[in-house]
């Protein structure tokens, strides 16, 4: 029986995914990650130690959370069972919990429960981990592409470390390409395949870091690639190799499809990016963010909503224009719609990244909002209230209040605060 599943398992790594065939099987085997895995980081130590240690494993696909996950298992030859956070439910983790009792009581082996997206576990099936994680039933390692912070019970947070992983830059992508087109065993090597080197640098580029879409890729390409010299075709080059050209490679990969997801972090990375980029007058770095946003397929009056608060925000009465600029920019962004809205609020950003800046107005007002919330209702004084019946005449309502309109240039000397806020300064003007 032991002999035909691992025959059965060598024949479905032939038929699985490039991705999966080259995924690195040990840390020596990793490409990027160097915080991590480099001579004295903590995961390099960990597995020299075969130490164990609940762990969250964030990053951006791609990057290696699950290769890390079995790499520390196989490292400390405990017992490893995965399953994904899509599939599974509280009745699969009682049983993963159950099994890993048994190996603990009947063999003394410890478990390390890994599970794929994390983040998609509600709180009570987040919970049902809590009192093993705590007394050692299992090891958690846990791999999420969220901000852990907003996605993982602070309970079970407090009880795993949290390992960022970094995307991967495209030298990284152009080793793990490279590895697997000469690989033999497990890769490309048998088929003599062989890249232009701006078709590698493009499939590098167009993965985003991300080691899984660049296998997806090389695999896509190779398979449309004409097999020279077979069934009549033409006969091989010189080289005798499948050559990848860049109209090849950009047949394989269509469009590139932006990393950017609408409802995390990247959502308000990007747009943090942007808004600091027009506040810094940097129009070229905010025209980069708005076509990120633009091309992932974010909503335009989003964006331009947000432009309409800077306006106000951070350019104010340094030019009194940027509101209406940025209103009609979000009026015309919902005449035209996209795809030309795009025009319109390139002009818009443009407009605000370069034009002078003052937050005196924003300051002014969270200061007086200060002493609202410090000294409360105050109360009004009676020269500058309204006077309608003759009773409040009476009470002094009105009395003694100066007209500015009578006065050269409509302006006079007169309180207008509350007694207790006398003489207070909100609005520095500056400039």
């Amino acid at each position: 029986m032991e002999l035909f599943e691992k025959k059965i398992k060598r024949e479905e790594s032939k038929t699985s995914p490039l991705a999966d065939r080259m995924r690195p099987r040990n840390r020596e085997e990793v490409v990027g990650q160097r915080h991590l895995l480099g001579a004295g980081r903590f995961i390099t130590r960990l597995i020299d130690k075969k130490g164990l240690i609940s762990l969250i494993l964030w990053g951006p696909p791609g990057t290696g959370k699950t290769t890390l996950a079995n790499i520390i298992a196989e490292a400390s030859g405990v017992n490893f069972v995965s399953f994904s956070a899509v599939l599974s439910g509280v009745k699969d983790i009682r049983a993963v919990i159950d099994e890993a009792k048994g190996e603990l009581r009947l063999r003394n082996r410890r478990t390390i429960l890994f599970v794929d997206e994390i983040h998609r576990f509600n709180k009570a099936q987040q919970d049902a981990f809590l009192h093993y994680v705590e007394d050692g039933t299992i090891t958690l390692i846990g791999a999420t592409t969220e901000n852990p912070s907003f996605e993982v019970n602070a309970p079970l947070l407090s009880r795993c470390k949290v390992l960022v992983l970094e995307q991967l830059v495209s030298e990284d992508l152009k080793i793990i390409i490279k590895r697997a087109i000469e690989d033999k065993e497990r890769g490309m090597g048998n088929l003599n395949v062989s890249f232009g080197e701006d078709a590698l640098d493009f499939l590098a580029d167009y993965s985003q870091g991300d080691a899984r879409a660049a296998l997806n890729g090389l695999e896509a390409s190779v398979m449309i690639t004409p097999d020279r010299g077979i069934r009549g075709q033409a006969q091989p080059d010189k080289d005798n190799s499948r050559r990848i050209t860049l109209e090849i490679m950009q047949e394989a990969v269509q469009k590139m499809a932006i990393l950017y997801d609408k409802g995390g972090e990247d959502h308000y990375n990007i747009i943090s990016a942007f808004i600091k980029s027009m506040r810094g007058s940097d129009p070229d770095a905010a025209l980069y963010w708005l076509a990120r946003m633009l091309e992932a397929g974010e909503a335009p009056l989003f964006i331009v909503r947000r432009m309409v608060i800077f306006a106000s925000e951070d350019i104010g009465n340094a030019d009194p224009n940027a509101i209406s600029v940025a209103v009609a920019v979000k009026d015309a962004v919902d005449f035209v719609g996209m795809p030309e809205a795009w025009i319109p609020l390139a002009q818009g950003v443009t407009y605000l990244a370069t034009a002078p800046k003052s937050n005196a107005s924003y300051l002014a007002y969270l200061e007086a909002l200060e002493d609202v919330k410090k000294k409360g209702a105050l109360p009004v004084p009676h020269h500058i209230r309204n006077a309608p019946t003759g009773l409040m005449k009476e009470l002094g309502y009105g009395k003694g209040y100066k007209y500015p309109h009578n006065y050269e240039g409509a302006k006079i000397e007169q309180e207008y605060l509350p007694e207790a806020l006398k003489g207070r300064k909100y609005y520095k003007k500056k400039g």
